[in-house]
């Protein structure tokens, strides 16, 4: 095998345990809460990770975030003001966004050579993207810093080696905090109540008319047993007599 073809190899390897993020199944909508892990390999046969630092859009504002716990691990968000606010697809105008979110392993901890690991933040997406580019920079114990940020590639072209993490925005189907569809479904709900109201009432109407025409029957029927009755005890008498 010819060095190219070892180097080509090598570089594929390379590539494919690259720094990830997933939301673990569950889609990721415009304008709603996703939960985002970023999956870490270390890929240093010497030297742990002992610091990953992830980079946030200010085109596509992420305007909070708030990180899972990872034990020996410490984690800082930090938010800044936007040079030029950015106005949401339903209105929003995002003034203040998160920059980057930074886990520093604690003394003695990190990942080994090969470990991997996992951190999770879940934040406020925006509405104005179909994909959130998250450019990642992972820090060596040995001073090596790996920087994942290569913006995707179009469709059908090759995947660079460093490529940063991404994330597919869903349009959102009405499951987000707030938004029309709570509105309609509200609406909708409302008028259900309501007809289950006047179908309630139509048949309690009913109910109670029933009710008064079979009173009526009875009161009609034990009159005209109580007349024949007492017709029957007057031809008796006058045949006796």
């Amino acid at each position: 095998m010819t060095v190219g073809g070892i180097v080509a190899l090598l570089g594929g390897g390379t590539a494919s345990a690259h720094v990830t993020a997933n939301t673990g199944g569950e889609p990721a909508e415009k304008g709603g809460h996703a939960a985002v892990t970023f999956r870490v390999p270390n890929e240093e046969p010497d030297a742990n990770t002992v610091r990953l630092v992830v980079t946030f859009p200010k085109n596509n504002p992420v305007s909070s975030a708030q990180t899972k716990p990872v034990p020996g691990w410490t984690a800082r968000v930090q938010k800044a003001r936007l040079d030029k606010p950015v106005t949401l697809q339903n209105g929003t105008k995002v003034t203040e966004a998160v920059t980057k979110i930074t886990w520093t392993a604690g003394p003695g901890e990190g990942l080994r050579p090969d470990q991997y690991g996992e951190f999770s933040a879940s934040m406020a997406m925006p509405d104005n993207t179909d994909v959130m580019v998250f450019p990642a920079n992972q820090h060596y114990d040995s001073g090596k810093v790996v920087g994942w940020t290569t913006p995707p590639p179009p469709d059908g072209a090759e995947e660079p080696e460093h490529p940063a993490p991404t994330v597919d925005l869903a349009s959102s189907a009405g499951h987000g905090h707030g938004g029309s569809s709570d509105a309609n479904a509200a609406s909708t709900s409302g008028g259900s109540a309501a007809d289950e109201s006047t179908e309630d009432g139509a048949a309690r109407w009913l109910g109670g008319a029933g009710l008064v025409v079979g009173a009526l029957g009875l009161g009609f029927g034990v009159g005209a047993t109580m007349r024949a009755r007492k017709s029957t005890a007057t031809r008796e008498g006058n045949g006796s007599a």
